[in-house]
Formats: C-alpha cells, structure tokens, sequence
C-alpha cells in the first residue's frame, strides 16, 4: 500500500510539474543555474538597492524639497516594475497561494502595497518606511552559487544552537536584573538610579560595554561594581559568538544547488535532488 500511494503521489506531482513558458519563467525568476537566471538576480539586487536608497532619500527634507518630484518617479517605476516581478512569481508557481503566504511572499506584497495605499489613503504615508522592508529581498538574491551553502551553514549553526543561546539570554537577563537591584540599593534615588527597571537599563548598557552616560554611579562602591560589570561584559560577548562557532565547524557543507521547487517554493536541495525533500514534488 505504502508503495501504491507513493506511485500516485509522484504521478499526481508529475502532473502538476511546469511545463513550456511557465517552466522558463521558474528556472528564470527563482533558480540562479542558468544565465539568464544569474542576470536576474543581479538585475533585480541593483534594483532593490536602488529602490531602498531613494526611499531613504526622500526622508531627507532638504532632498524632498529639491527632488522631490524625481524621487516619487522613481519609486513609482521601482513599484511598477516589483509588482509586475511579484505577479510573475505567482504565475510561474503551481501554488500561487501558498507562495502569496510565505515569508518572501509577504515581504515582496510590504514592499510594493505602501505606493498603492498612499493614492487612496494619504494618511498612510507614514507606512511609506515598510518599503524599506525591500533590503530583505537581497537576501532572496544571495542564493546563487556559494552563497546558498553558506547561508544554510549559518542557519544550520543558529538552528543547533537556539537553546543554548536561550538558556545564555535567559541567564545575562537574570544577571542584570540583579546587578540592576545592587545598583539601586548602592546608588539610590539621589545619583539617578530612581526605580529598579532603569537600574537595571543602566546595568544592560553597562554590561554590553555601550555605555550612553546618561546615567553612571557616583559612589566609590557603585564604581567598582560597574567596573566589575564592565570587565564581565566582554567576557559576556565571547559566549554567544564561541557557541555558534562550534556548531559551524561541526557543519557539514553539502553540495546545494539553488534550485526552487515548483510546489512549495522551497530551497536548499541536494545537487542530485530529483524531488523536493520538503514536499515530495518532482524538481
């Protein structure tokens, strides 16, 4: 039985592979094997570059005054031409839903329905900043050649780690809390330490060694222990950078492609990959 339905799922995945314009219109716009599929991705990062830089431009008043009239152009023609990018997506996909309401789906929507809402809704232009959320979509682009493998090393790294760092954050968040209560308690209210939460502000800035100095102890005894504190805070650094690193060499490159598959959209295949390991779709 088991393998009677796997048959009818590689023939029903069979079915619903791409064919024809919409095939070329895949291996073009999500995989990066081919020329044309490296030329656009080069295209389209010069162009979300571009398109960030102009948004952070007209936030300048004394820009926006000069070129104003330039700069909305532009974002318009950068707006037309994501948009007419994000239907093509979801055209050359056998699940445009499913790819509408993935992750990359959902930014490529942000970074285009800003522009639209400002025609209707002119109160909206303070969204017009989420078009900054194209800055994401590079790294979209950073799939071709050795960037893949590198990319799915690091989240491999962080994925192994994630409870390790938990249990790390969970105890510096502890440590400061206390050390923001000592703080109080030598301090006091008189040399700016009035409540424990912005003691415990100043024990975070101190401990990360930011230090902002708009509040410091006066104390001889408050001094030592933020000297205490600063000498721990680079000690503190260490941990989260030691903890990944380990688990990057304990990382085995694969050879992965950056081929998409059809269905889920999905990436991260092995070079000899025939069908997606997320879904099963035949690649």
């Amino acid at each position: 039985m088991g393998r009677g339905y796997l048959k009818i799922m590689k023939q029903q995945f069979d079915k619903n592979s791409l064919t024809g314009w919409r095939k070329t219109l895949f291996e073009v716009i999500f995989e990066a094997d081919t020329g044309a599929g490296k030329l656009f991705d080069v295209v389209l990062m010069l162009n979300i570059i571009a398109s960030v830089i102009v948004v952070m431009l007209y936030s300048v008043e004394s820009i926006r005054v000069r070129h104003g009239d330039l700069l909305r152009g532009l974002e318009w023609a950068f707006t037309i031409l994501f948009t007419i990018e994000y239907i093509l997506r979801l055209v050359c996909v056998n699940r445009p839903l499913r790819y509408a309401f993935s992750f990359f789906g959902i930014v490529d929507l942000l970074a285009i329905l800003p522009t639209y809402l400002s025609l209707v809704l002119p109160a909206s232009s303070p969204l017009a900043v989420v078009r900054l959320l194209r800055v994401l979509r590079v790294f979209r682009v950073l799939k071709f050649g050795r960037c893949l493998g590198e990319a799915n090393m690091l989240m491999q790294a962080l994925m192994a780690s994630r409870r390790k760092i938990f249990v790390f954050m969970f105890t510096v968040l502890t440590l400061v809390v206390i050390l923001g209560s000592l703080i109080y308690v030598i301090e006091g209210q008189e040399n700016g330490f009035t409540s424990i939460p912005r003691s415990v502000y100043w024990a975070i800035v101190t401990l990360t060694t930011v230090g902002y100095g708009d509040i410091s102890p006066q104390t001889p005894l408050g001094q030592l222990l933020a000297s205490f504190v600063m000498i721990m805070g680079y000690a503190i650094i260490a941990v989260p950078t030691g903890i990944i690193t380990v688990e990057m060499a304990k990382y085995d490159k694969k050879n992965i492609t950056s081929q998409v598959c059809p269905e889920c959209t999905q990436e991260g295949h092995d070079h000899d990959a025939e069908h997606c390991k997320f879904c099963g779709a035949k690649l």
